[in-house]
């Protein structure tokens, strides 16, 4: 495990956040692998207390969760340094895509291109979804545990149009009392 020095910091969250597509789930999802599974800087458990933090902050979701997995290794300088890493080569990507976007719009090709790779996203958004539930099933009740809140969720999202807070709220709510016998 190398030191986590705030260079090297940078260029973890330079390289993953501007080599990932297909929004915040997918960069978080690989930032879990390269901070905890290779890196080992973060525990699973402080990476999920981000992740949730970050979930009911107002703003972008990923740069509130950068900034908080950032501080939490190298503190507000990691976190600066994370958040710039991220947010300014893809600001420049995206006045750069829009630009081309206006130009290529009416091109039929270019369109069909689109819709693939919005095909694409989704997959890898529902790859980033279990992998962010994958390390907290267990044996027994656990999985239906997780499978209930992660399906609520879902759902109350999905077809009832229940925004984050009051879902992540009722979520803590049960899982407050419903507590895991094992985890207790």
């Amino acid at each position: 495990m190398t030191e986590p020095t705030l260079g090297r910091l940078g260029r973890v969250f330079f390289r993953i956040g501007n080599t990932t597509f297909g929004g915040g789930s997918v960069t978080i999802v690989a930032l879990q692998r390269e901070l905890i599974d290779r890196k080992g800087w973060i525990t699973q458990e402080d990476y999920g207390l981000a992740y949730a933090m970050a979930r009911i902050t107002p703003g972008t979701v990923v740069l509130a969760f950068c900034a908080a997995i950032a501080a939490k290794i190298k503190g507000i300088p990691g976190a600066i340094a994370a958040v710039f890493a991220v947010t300014f080569p893809s600001a420049v990507l995206a006045v750069l895509l829009t630009q081309g976007y206006e130009s290529w719009r009416t091109n039929p090709v270019a369109m069909a291109a689109m819709g693939g790779a919005a095909a694409a996203v989704a997959g890898m958004m529902w790859a980033a979804g279990w992998l962010l539930l994958k390390p907290h099933f267990g044996p027994g009740w656990r999985a239906l545990r997780i499978a209930i809140f992660a399906g609520g969720a879902f759902l109350a999202a999905w077809k009832f149009g229940v925004t984050p807070v009051p879902i992540i709220a009722i979520a803590a709510a049960i899982g407050f009392f419903w507590k895991d016998r094992e985890l207790a």
